[in-house]
């Protein structure tokens, strides 16, 4: 389970949390614009646009969980189980593996327009990075400073939505998560007059009582409108550091706590991590379950004209400032 987030201030930042009951050893990674990326089914691109993301390495290539390139569009993909479906290939179409997605769309992209544009030729193909990483069922959020779309890959074809609310969590497909909002209408960041009875003197007891009824689980379409009216209710400085602030206080109000959900398995789901990137400025901030501390990586202090990657081992152990 994950739940993403863009949020526009002076600047545009894009994020998500990564829900999982395990890490597979994920790391910030910088793809220069010369790194040679191999497609299956669609060749060699030599030259691309830059990319900052968390990516699992193997073999040396990147498996990009989330990322955003050097002209601001980002691009993340969440879990999407029972419903995603992958087709065989066909020609006539840019046939590309779940795993290619994100490369092959923000490598050629930089704006929602022209990914779009790419969309209309895609297909998405039942093709496993290797034997040992079967296709993991997966939906994805585009953004760049004015829009956001969601692609649903289905039985029935490829679906693109425009995505006004500017957030994604998993099931069901997207459609069904926007129409749920239909249900928390009422629901308001101002405390509002009795309409339960005008022979009923009701007390205003608290602050905050606008917003009873907002789902508080951690089900997906509970995240999904709980992360919507507070993203959409957010009153934030424009610099930098409250941006950065503020999107970590978005994320983390529905983040999930070890020993909250327990899964058919007898794990525990987490928030392995939760990321920010400043689009507009390259910066992957990011935070790991077991440390609260920000950290960053800028991509434009790495060499963008090159052919090798660029990998930053995540900071996991807990720092803690100690005053006296």
């Amino acid at each position: 389970m994950c739940t993403a987030l863009c949020m526009k201030t002076d600047d545009h930042y894009f994020g998500r949390t990564l829900d999982l009951d395990v890490s597979y050893g994920e790391k910030i990674c910088v793809m220069p614009r010369r790194f040679p990326l191999f497609f299956r089914k669609m060749g060699k691109l030599s030259e691309h646009y830059a990319m900052i993301g968390m990516a699992a390495v193997v073999g040396g290539i990147p498996l990009y969980y989330d990322a955003a390139n050097e002209r601001g569009l980002s691009m993340a993909g969440l879990n999407f189980p029972g419903n995603a479906w992958y087709a065989p290939a066909l020609a006539g179409f840019d046939n590309i593996a779940p795993y290619e997605f994100i490369p092959w769309i923000l490598g050629q992209c930089d704006s929602i327009a022209k990914a779009k544009a790419l969309l209309s030729r895609i297909r998405l193909i039942d093709l496993p990075f290797s034997r040992e990483l079967p296709l993991a069922d997966q939906h994805w959020i585009l953004s760049d400073r004015e829009e956001s779309i969601v692609v649903e890959p289905m039985r029935e074809g490829v679906r693109i939505y425009d995505n006004p609310a500017g957030v994604l969590t998993n099931n069901p497909p997207f459609p069904y998560q926007i129409f749920n909002l239909n249900n928390y209408r009422s629901v308001s960041r101002k405390t509002e007059e009795n309409f339960f009875s005008d022979r009923l003197e009701l007390e205003v007891y608290g602050q905050g009582l606008g917003g009873l009824g907002l789902p508080g689980d951690v089900s997906s379409m509970s995240r999904f409108a709980r992360i919507a009216f507070n993203s959409h209710n957010s009153v934030c400085p424009p610099d930098e550091n409250a941006s950065v602030g503020q999107f970590f206080h978005l994320l983390g109000s529905v983040e999930m706590i070890r020993g909250c959900c327990l899964t058919e398995s007898k794990t525990w789901d987490i928030t392995v991590y939760t990321s920010c990137v400043n689009t507009d400025k390259g910066r992957y901030y990011y935070t790991t379950y077991d440390n609260r501390q920000i950290g960053c990586v800028d991509m434009h202090k790495e060499d963008l004209n090159g052919e090798a990657l660029s990998v930053f081992e995540l900071e996991k152990e807990q720092r803690i400032f100690y005053q006296n």
